[in-house]
C-alpha cells in the first residue's frame, strides 16, 4: 500500500499524479481564438469574425470592410428562404449613430457580398428608428461627402444604392439636407444623360423637392 517506489540505488521517486487542475476558466464572450482553429465552414466566409483580413491571398480590405470584419459593425446578414434580413447585436434604437451612420454610409461603395446588402439595410434600418432625425442632422456635414463619393461611382449598382440612401435620408431629414444638395446635384446631373437612369432620377429629384420643400 506504499505510493513510494523504491529503485536498485536506494532512491525514492514518488510518481507523477495523473491529475491536473484546468488552466482554463470558462469561456468569456470575447475569449481569443484556440491555438488550433477548426476545419472552416463554407458558411463561415459571411461570417465577419471569420474573416481574416491578413490572409496570404486575400486582398486588403476597404475601410467598411475592416470595421466588419472586426465586428464593429453591430448587425449581421441572416439568411431567408425568401429574403435575406439584418439581425442586429442590439436594438437599432439603442446603437449610437456616430459613426455607425456615416461608416454605413461608406460601405454603399462596396461591391462585394455581403457588404452590400449589410450596409444598404443597415443605411436604412437606422433611418426608421425612432428619432433618426435628431441623430442624422447633426451628422450631415461628414455624411453627404460620403454619399457624394457613392453617388460618383462608375459602378451603377453602387451609384443606384447611393441614389435610394439619398432618397431615404432626404424622406427623414426633410429640408435640413437642403442646404447640402448643391455638392450632390452635379453627381446625379451627370447620370441624368444616361437613359437607364433617368426615370429613377427624376423621381428622386421629385422627392427631394417633396421633403426638402419650396427652397429644394
Amino acid at each position: 500500500g506504499n505510493n513510494v517506489l523504491r529503485m536498485s540505488s536506494g532512491t525514492q521517486i514518488k510518481p507523477k499524479t495523473t491529475v491536473q487542475k484546468s488552466k482554463t476558466s470558462s469561456p468569456l464572450p470575447c475569449s481569443p481564438e484556440p491555438a488550433i482553429k477548426p476545419r472552416p465552414k463554407p458558411s463561415d466566409k459571411l461570417n465577419p469574425k471569420t474573416i481574416d483580413p491578413f490572409g496570404a491571398h486575400s486582398r486588403p480590405l476597404s475601410a467598411f470592410a475592416a470595421i466588419y470584419a472586426k465586428g464593429g459593425i453591430p448587425c449581421r446578414l441572416m439568411h431567408g428562404s425568401v429574403k435575406h434580413r439584418l439581425q442586429w447585436e442590439c436594438l437599432p434604437e439603442t446603437v449610437p449613430f456616430d459613426p455607425l451612420f456615416v461608416t454605413l454610409a461608406e460601405g454603399l461603395r462596396e461591391t462585394k457580398h455581403p457588404y452590400t446588402f449589410v450596409s444598404k439595410e443597415g443605411f436604412k434600418e437606422l433611418l426608421m428608428v425612432e428619432g433618426a432625425a435628431e441623430k442624422a442632422i447633426p451628422l450631415l456635414p461628414r455624411l453627404v461627402p460620403v454619399l457624394k463619393a457613392v453617388l460618383a461611382h462608375s459602378d451603377d449598382e453602387v451609384f443606384v444604392r447611393g441614389l435610394d440612401a439619398l432618397v431615404q435620408l432626404s424622406a427623414v431629414v426633410g429640408p435640413s439636407l437642403n442646404d447640402h444638395l448643391k455638392h450632390l446635384l452635379t453627381n446625379l446631373s451627370r447620370r441624368l444623360m444616361d437613359k437607364k437612369f433617368r426615370e429613377k432620377i427624376t423621381v428622386a429629384l421629385q422627392k427631394l423637392e417633396q421633403y426638402g420643400g419650396k427652397v429644394s
